[in-house]
């Protein structure tokens, strides 16, 4: 294989994966691709088969169908070596110093003693925990051991990190500067694969998604396309008393009564139908002389988006 043709293949490529236990299906001929320099997010509730998944990208557990291929090649551990993993199951040596600690894990990844410390202090002091080199492990917060065990799973620079769950259980400020640092893996050339049921960071981090709903790939696509996908709703306000979606009631759209701030108000929130915009609603609230006080769009998130994605891929497995 040329140099040109390993830059160009996908990190990582699924191709009709499934995998049971004891005859339940857990993952069910999922495909998809990650391609180099991407920040992916691996989204799902609960029980959707992601954990699985990533178990199996890593070898831990092997497909009963299907093909996964790491780096354009079958899983191997000479692939496995060029990954960084943090599992969702958190563990550390407690009596140890994080320098020991992330050196220690370079040292696995096939550093020698003296580069696996010298790379183990710079992260430290890179991501805010130099003065927290030398403690023990036991002696950090929750917040700042978490961090730790990020930096052990990229010390030795992989080229892919696979993040199961990496925010849970941190606080704002070390979210932040967990986001922080996904964002310079990507730019330092490393290709990300994180899990997470807290949509935001996805919404914030993710060059692209893969959604799955029990087993299945129900999305795979940009933020921007899954947003697409949520109705579009405005909120709008008008004087109390005004019955505002008989004043409209030529447009494509369903209304609910909301609660108002002011007595004085009347407040609803409008869900499109059929494409109708919101240009179509404002131009029916002028021409019928809905004396409104407020018109609000509402800018759709990717919480919202995953909401609708998952209850549609239920109602249709539910369908008889």
């Amino acid at each position: 294989m040329t140099v040109e043709q390993s830059q160009s293949e996908p990190v990582l490529e699924l191709s009709h994966v499934s995998k049971s236990y004891a005859g339940q299906p857990a993952v069910r001929d999922l495909s998809f691709t990650v391609e180099r320099g991407a920040i992916c997010g691996f989204l799902g509730p609960n029980g959707a088969g992601k954990t699985t998944t990533l178990r199996m990208m890593l070898d831990i557990a092997e497909a009963d169908d299907g093909e996964i291929r790491l780096f354009g090649e079958p899983l191997s551990p000479a692939a496995r070596e060029r990954i960084g993993f943090l599992p969702e199951e958190r563990g550390l040596y407690r009596k140890m110093t994080p320098e020991a600690v992330i050196a220690f894990f370079g040292r696995l990844k096939g550093l020698s003693h003296r580069e696996a410390l010298a790379r183990a202090r710079r992260l430290l002091e890179e991501n805010g925990l130099g003065e927290a080199a030398k403690k023990k492990i036991r002696m950090l917060s929750k917040g700042m051991a978490q961090k730790v065990q990020i930096l052990a799973a990229i010390v030795h620079e992989p080229e892919f990190v696979i993040l199961d769950e990496p925010f849970s259980g941190l606080d704002p400020v070390n979210q932040k500067e967990l986001e922080a640092l996904v964002r310079g893996l990507r730019d330092a050339g490393a290709t990300v694969l994180f899990s997470t049921h807290v949509m935001e960071h996805a919404e914030r981090l993710c060059d692209r998604i893969v959604l799955i709903a029990r087993g299945r790939k129900i999305f795979d696509g940009g933020v921007a396309e899954a947003l697409a996908r949520v109705p579009r709703q405005i909120v709008l306000e008008s004087d109390a008393g005004v019955d505002l979606p008989s004043k409209l009631e030529g447009v494509s759209a369903t209304f609910e009564r909301e609660a108002s701030d002011a007595p004085e108000t009347e407040r609803w929130r409008a869900t499109l139908e059929n494409g109708a915009g919101a240009q179509e609603v404002l131009h029916a609230c002028v021409a019928s002389g809905a004396p409104l006080r407020l018109f609000e769009p509402v800018r759709p998130h990717l919480h919202d988006a995953f909401v609708v994605m998952v209850g549609e891929a239920h109602a249709e497995e539910d369908a008889p």
